[in-house]
């Protein structure tokens, strides 16, 4: 018998409280932050879905290993944990701690990108794409064509088409192929997974042509699951056999450890190639710190060696991906338009054809993030225009192929009553959604703009 309740498989033994507001103090506290979410104090906040990084309750096994951590600068206890975890997950004898995932992207990405250099992605996230371009190569995104069908229920949105990754490779040449890089799951593709049989797909072409294959592998656990329960030829294989085996096809890897490591802090890059793996040693120790421990401390390397074991519990991801699912399926049917299926980390809502009357130069995304803080204190982030729009030689938008506005849940965090105020919020953005303005940008960085920007109501 399958219950309809969805429960959380732990127990509470520490609260974080938080603070109410009023819809006239976070009219004013928006104001203050220039209408940007990231610019806003957490105590401000009353469900926080910024994003699911970073932002995970730890288990009382990892806090109990955080009060093993040795904080030795070389050789520690804590680095041999470590090290053996991510060998074991991974299978790649090369591992390099860095402080979370963008250093290993930048790291990575610095040393094999540059002026003329390609890198193709199912879909590059900001923070990769920055990273790359920021070194003077192009940043290219292939998803298939089922990707851009929101409604249908296609089981790997995910997915990379590999008849694109072949035209590209026949139009750049495969020298000039920085790496492919695989994120799993799509992020900026709305959480979709990614196929095994893709992941072999994408494998062999690399191996044939001589490119780097990378897993963006943060989610990989998440990504798992929809494997496990996909792809008949994986439902009788664990969790974790199943991201072992995705592992075996790739040259290397790049994980935010604030992820699918259930921590706050840490990540690494892990890699098969010795001469490469020394060559990013060199950046590693210039920018992050020795070679057994990166940006890392003892205790943070002790917390993720636990966290790469927890992740993978089958009553975990079981409550992790239903409850996601939850969150999505009761605001679709409130008519709330969102990427179908629900993926496993986030809830996408597409700004877009909700605010179907905001034109794209004025940011529905970034409107609806504003009023879901202003009627509900949920704090969100926009995946459209304002993170990924570029501008022409007249400085005219040219607009991101979504306009999409992301609910991440954080790990372990909030419960069901939580997530049924938020469905009881979108109550509301529905009934008042024709009275919605755009928004400007007042100002903005060159890169990644979505973190600092500045904006204004359009009136």
């Amino acid at each position: 018998m399958e219950f309809k309740t969805i429960i959380e498989p732990f127990r509470i033994k520490t609260v974080e409280p938080i603070t109410m507001s009023t819809v006239s103090e976070r009219e004013a506290f928006l104001k203050q932050a220039h209408y940007n979410p990231f610019l806003l104090k957490s105590d401000q906040v009353i469900i926080d879905f910024l994003t699911d990084s970073g932002t995970s309750a730890m288990s009382n096994n990892q806090w109990a290993a955080i009060m093993q951590g040795d904080e030795s600068y070389a050789g520690a206890r804590s680095w041999d944990k470590f090290e053996k975890a991510v060998n074991d997950l991974t299978g790649m004898p090369y591992i390099l701690p860095t402080h979370q995932g963008r250093a290993g992207e930048r790291i990575l990405y610095s040393h094999i990108g540059g002026k003329g250099k390609i890198f193709l992605s199912n879909t590059h996230f900001d923070t990769t794409r920055a990273n790359i371009e920021y070194s003077g190569a192009t940043a290219i995104d292939i998803p298939i064509e089922q990707a851009k069908d929101y409604a249908s229920d296609y089981p790997f949105k995910g997915n990379l088409d590999t008849l694109k990754l072949k035209n590209h490779i026949d139009t750049h040449g495969a020298k000039n192929i920085a790496a492919v890089i695989l994120t799993v799951t799509n992020n900026s593709g709305g959480g979709q997974p990614v196929s095994m049989q893709n992941a072999k797909d994408v494998s062999a072409i690399c191996k044939q042509h001589q490119i780097l294959f990378v897993l963006d592998c943060c989610r990989i656990a998440e990504n798992s699951y929809f494997i496990h329960e996909k792809e008949k030829a994986y439902s009788q294989l664990s969790y974790r056999a199943i991201a072992q085996e995705m592992f075996s096809l790739a040259d290397g890897c790049i994980m935010s450890a604030k992820k699918d490591a259930l921590v706050n802090m840490g990540g690494f890059l892990a890699l098969r190639n010795k001469e490469l793996s020394d060559a990013c040693m060199q950046l590693l120790i210039i920018t992050e710190g020795f070679t057994t421990y990166g940006g890392l401390s003892g205790r943070d390397m002790e917390a993720i060696a636990v966290g790469l074991q927890e992740v993978f519990e089958p009553d975990y991801l079981n409550y992790r991906i239903k409850s996601t699912k939850y969150l999505g399926e009761k605001i679709l049917k409130k008519g709330v338009p969102i990427i179908y299926p629900v993926g496993g980390h986030a809830v996408y809502v597409d700004a877009k054809k909700l605010y179907h009357h905001i034109p794209v130069h004025q940011y529905p995304g970034q409107a609806l993030v504003c009023e879901l803080y202003k009627i509900g204190g949920i704090r969100s982030c926009e995946i459209g225009s304002v993170m990924f729009g570029k501008y022409d030689d007249a400085g005219n938008l040219i607009p991101a192929p979504l306009e999409l506005v992301r609910l991440a849940i954080p790990r372990r965090v909030y419960t069901q009553s939580h997530i049924d105020y938020v469905v009881e919020v979108f109550d509301e953005v529905i009934r008042t959604k024709q009275n919605v303005k755009g928004i400007r940008i007042t100002k903005e960085p060159k890169f990644l703009r979505h973190f600092t920007a500045h904006f204004q109501p359009v009136n």
